[in-house]
């Protein structure tokens, strides 16, 4: 059973934040920090593993999802 309440929640909690990082011109991020990001982000959540009592995926699915909606926040708004 997927569960959609933490990864909603995580994703418009990450949104929000992405939307008030502002970006500086000294500090430019290319796209392969980006994903060398998502990839310890990944490895987080599979080490925090799903919420109590959840047993859809073996990682945080609100974790990934609030690290998802960062990155949508700093691309549309940011």
């Amino acid at each position: 059973m997927l569960y959609i309440g933490p990864s909603l929640f995580g994703f418009l909690i990450g949104f929000i934040l992405g939307t008030r990082i502002k970006e500086d011109e000294e500090v430019r991020f290319p796209i392969s920090s980006y994903i060398v990001i998502f990839i310890a982000a990944i490895l987080i959540a599979w080490r925090l593993g799903p919420f109590p009592y959840y047993k859809d995926l073996p990682l945080a699915s609100g974790f990934i999802a609030a690290f998802i909606g960062i990155i949508a926040g700093r691309i549309i708004r940011g």
